[in-house]
């Protein structure tokens, strides 16, 4: 039986820094979700944070030789590819398997399944190379007790909390609660983007859904797709603060999720997926068509070309 979570103080709240309330939640079994009185959204991810966490001791505490912890962790994550591979099969033939630059990859986010699928072809196709993933603050606080495992695995996950999660909370303007609460989501983003950019630096993979939630289409809307609507610049903002180093040259990859037939929005075991690759955006023409003046602080038309070369690799029906 789990222990009950642990709950932060509002002084704790107050004055606890961002990487002091994440080690909490990682190592002490504590809630922020809990403390923030979203006990509700902690709880939907409960199911799914038991399996994945089964799935991750299973892969370690099966394989050898434990005694050799570099061993140990190639013999695990060599499991997890031929045990996943086939109860969350995927395709991505034409996926990069010889970049030297960092690798941005954003990608849509019908469902949960892709994420399994996503795991799998990293870890076959680009081997070794450090594998980040920004998680939802209740994806997060679900796989935290493994935080450890899943990062032996070459995957290191950083929690976020997304407008949609942060409208779910209904948290009272004003207050001392609502006030520590955007400081930390300010601040869980900021470590995500310094995490990203040294991951990059050493050549490295950054995983991005820019929906910021599970949405079954690129686009929200005909709106956003013709561009006559602002779409959530998750993949400026980004590519703003790498590109603020001049030695950065990380790439950005858009990527299709292709779902099967009938699928739901939950991990939709033993039905394939296609992951497919649209047109690379390389950091010299990144640099050469959207910095072309000093302190770049916003980049228009970014979001909208890469949502659209995400767009190019799907069927209509998954557009807007």
């Amino acid at each position: 039986m789990s222990k009950k979570k642990k709950t932060f103080t509002t002084k704790q709240l107050e004055n606890l820094t961002a990487e002091e309330v994440i080690d909490k939640i990682q190592h002490e079994n504590y809630s922020l979700l809990t403390s923030l009185g979203a006990e509700n959204l902690r709880k939907e991810m409960v199911p799914v944070g038991k399996a994945c966490n089964t799935a991750i001791n299973y892969f370690f505490g099966t394989t050898g030789p434990k005694s050799k912890p570099e061993k140990h962790n190639q013999a695990a994550r060599k499991k997890l590819v031929r045990i996943l591979s086939k109860i969350t099969p995927g395709s991505y033939t034409g996926m990069p398997h010889d970049q030297k630059n960092g690798l941005v990859i954003g990608f849509n986010h019908p469902s949960l399944g892709e994420i399994a699928r996503i795991l799998v072809m990293k870890i076959d196709i680009m081997g070794d190379k450090p594998m980040y993933f920004p998680v939802n603050l209740p994806w997060y606080e679900s796989l935290a007790p493994n935080y450890d495992r899943i990062k032996r695995l070459g995957i290191i996950i950083t929690p976020t909390i997304t407008p949609s999660t942060w409208t779910k909370m209904g948290l009272k303007k004003g207050t001392k609660m609502y006030e520590s609460a955007k400081r930390l989501k300010r601040d869980f983003r900021d470590i995500y983007t310094r995490l990203s950019h040294d991951a990059l630096k050493n050549g490295g993979v950054v995983f991005v859904a820019p929906s910021a939630t599970r949405q079954a289409t690129v686009f929200k809307n005909e709106d956003e797709f013709n561009g006559k609507e602002d779409i959530i610049p998750t993949m400026s903002m980004l590519a703003v603060k790498l590109y603020d180093d001049p030695e950065m040259k990380c790439d950005f990859l858009p990527m299709a999720v292709i779902p099967p037939k009938n699928y739901s929005r939950g991990l939709n075991f033993c039905k394939k997926y296609r992951l497919v690759p649209g047109k690379l955006m390389t950091a010299d023409y990144i640099r050469k068509k959207y910095f072309t003046k000093k302190h770049v602080s916003r980049l228009d038309g970014f979001d909208l070309e890469f949502h659209q070369r995400i767009a190019d690799q799907l069927p209509h029906e998954f557009w807007y």
